[in-house]
Parts: C-alpha cells; structure tokens; sequence
C-alpha cells in the first residue's frame, strides 16, 4: 500500500471509532498499533501517543509533528451516521474527518516518509494527542515535559493546507452583575439585569487601542445570561458569560485588566493559560512555506498551539469551516495534497541547517 493508502485506511478507523474528549483511548490505540505495524518504537501517556524517527541524534534540532484524535460529540444535524467512514464522490464523511482525522494521518504519513533517513539535518517527532477540543490538561500540555527539546512545532489543523503563522488566544469570562432585590412593583431595589446591560454594552462596543498586525482586534462577544426566578422581583444578580479572543498585542493577564478597569461586573477568568501564538516570518519554517507557494494568515480559532510554549505553524488539509458541522467530511485529494505538501515544506527545513 502506498502512503496515501496507508493514510486513509488509519482515517476510516478512527472514524470508526469513537473518541470523545477524555475518552479517547480507544482510538490512541488503534495509532499506537499502526505506528508499532510500521517499525516505529511509540511511547504513549495517557491518550497521547508519540514516537522519534528511527535515526533520532539529540544534538540537531528537532521538529515536533503535532495534531490531535480526540473529537466533539456529533450535533443533532447529522443526516449520516457519524461514525461510519463513508466514502462518496470523492469525500470520505465521519466525524472527526476533517477535524482533524485528516491531518493527523497525512503528519502521520509525511513523518512515515522521513523516519528511516540517515542524513537528516533535524529529528522528527509525531506526537498524535488527546483532549484537544476541551483544551484539556491530559493532552499535549501533559506531553510536553516528557519530550526532548524542541525546537519548533507543526500543528495539524484544517486550514486548507495555508500557514498560520499566529493564532488568537482565549479566555473565558464569568460575569456578575450584582444590584439588589425588590419588589417589580414597587420603586424598589437595584436592578442587577440593568447593570448587566450597561456593562454587556461596554464589551460589544470597546475598542482595544493595539490591533495585531496578523490577527486583527481583540474579539469580546457576550455568548450567555442568567438573572431572576420569578416575574414580580427585582433581581439581585445577573450572570453573563463573554467569549475573549485575545491577539499578540496584549497578553491574556493584560486584556483581564483593562477588561476590570471598564466594568463594574465581577468578571472571573475561567483559565487565562491559552495564550495567542505567532511566529517570526523570518522563522526557517515560514521562509520554506513561502519559497513553496504557501499563503501565510492570522487564524481566529484556537489550538494545541495555545499550550506549545516553542515557535509552531498550523496548517492541515480540510477546511476549518468543516469543523464540528453535520455530516463533517474531508475531501480525499486534500488528504493526498496535504501530504505531498508537508513532504515538501518538511524537506526545505530538514536538510538545512538551522
């Protein structure tokens, strides 16, 4: 079978194979048995599972191939059955085809591709994990203090097979609005809701004075809202909920506090750990993808690029606008593509000297 083959027959299984966020050990193992069925020594912890090129010298700089197998749970709009690997017209349907099945096992193939090379300029590492899709601390966060150095990092995502060179952050805010109770008759009370609005208002119309050249404006979208129990009392409290997609201009910490300076809300932070990422475009990896005729952009959706702490790239077959959709797929020849194009750009890099 040649490697494309090889790379759609392991996509089919994991398709097949159910891999919700925490619960992916099914499929880590099917990774685990074909990467072991290639010649390939693995390591695994937990759900990740990862491997070094056969001829692995500590002394070069090494290259860590990343992507994740975990996926979200089907929405209700799915006309097939998500974890039937249908193949029709050219697409292979299934959830988790796209994101990012179908990155994964052409990283898989590309890394298939180099293992046994005895003059390479960098090692490879191929690193498949686990709980991205919840930014879960069991998967490559987990991972990383067990790897050797690293000096850069792809990142397989579907982005049609273009370079994102930064991707933005994000936090998640818990907002309380907090006023005081009194009867909706009456002129009574302090109206939490009211409150509320005035600083709703605030998120959806700030400007944040710095733009990120490759990713835009910091992004505060108010998503969800909770006040009162019943209709003739004035509420105390108003909790709000606001997406934060944060860009290299300012730091998650740095965004919170202007966000704090402008509210009278209480706003917690559920993590401020996924931080935004961004490369140098004078980075070896970059200079390749362009030399190659790849198209470099800022992504506004998150990855395992939040939590690699070393410069990285993302970039995969499939399409980003796939993601999480009913009746995902991923088109065959983009799996095809994808891994001729991670050859190429992998060998502008690899027989250079850093």
């Amino acid at each position: 079978m040649s490697k494309y083959e090889k790379a759609i027959e392991l996509l089919k299984q994991l398709i097949e194979t159910p891999s919700f966020s925490r619960e992916e050990h099914k499929t880590a193992d099917i990774i685990q048995r074909f990467l072991i069925s290639e010649g390939i020594k693995t390591e695994r912890l937990g759900n990740n599972v990862w491997a070094k090129n056969a001829h692995f010298d500590s002394s070069k700089p090494t290259i860590l191939l990343n992507s994740h197998h975990d996926t979200v749970k089907p929405n209700s709009g799915y006309t097939n059955d998500p974890f039937q690997a249908l193949e029709t017209d050219g697409r292979l349907y299934g959830l988790g085809s796209n994101d990012a099945g179908g990155p994964l096992v052409a990283l898989v193939a590309a890394f298939l591709h180099f293992n046994q090379a005895t003059k390479l300029d960098c090692n490879l590492i191929i690193a498949a994990t686990a709980e991205e899709e919840i930014s879960g601390k069991d998967g490559i966060e987990s991972l990383l203090p067990k790897l050797p150095k690293i000096d850069f990092a792809i990142v397989g995502e579907p982005t049609l097979m273009q370079m994102a060179i930064a991707e933005k952050g994000l936090m998640v805010l818990d907002c309380v609005a907090r006023g005081k109770a009194g009867h909706a008759a009456r002129e009574e009370g302090e109206n939490a809701i009211y409150k509320a609005m005035k600083d709703i208002n605030w998120f959806n119309k700030f400007s944040f004075p710095k733009v990120s050249e490759t990713l835009g404006p910091v992004k505060m979208s108010t998503t969800m809202i909770e006040a009162g129990n019943q209709h003739n009392v004035v509420p105390h409290e108003c909790s709000f909920v606001v997406d934060v997609r944060t860009t290299d201009a300012y730091s998650n910490e740095e965004t919170l506090d202007i966000i704090r300076e402008h509210v009278s809300s209480e706003v917690n932070p559920r993590s401020t750990r996924l931080n935004p990422s961004g490369i140098s475009k004078d980075h070896p990896i970059v200079k390749a993808g362009l030399e190659i005729g790849i198209e470099t952009y800022g992504s506004p959706t998150l990855s395992d690029q939040a939590l690699i702490p070393y410069p990285s790239v993302k970039i995969g077959p499939g399409d980003s606008a796939r993601s999480h959709s009913a009746d995902e797929f991923i088109c065959l020849s983009e799996i095809e593509e994808g891994i001729e194009l991670y050859i190429k750009l992998l060998s502008h890099v690899i027989t250079r000297n850093e």
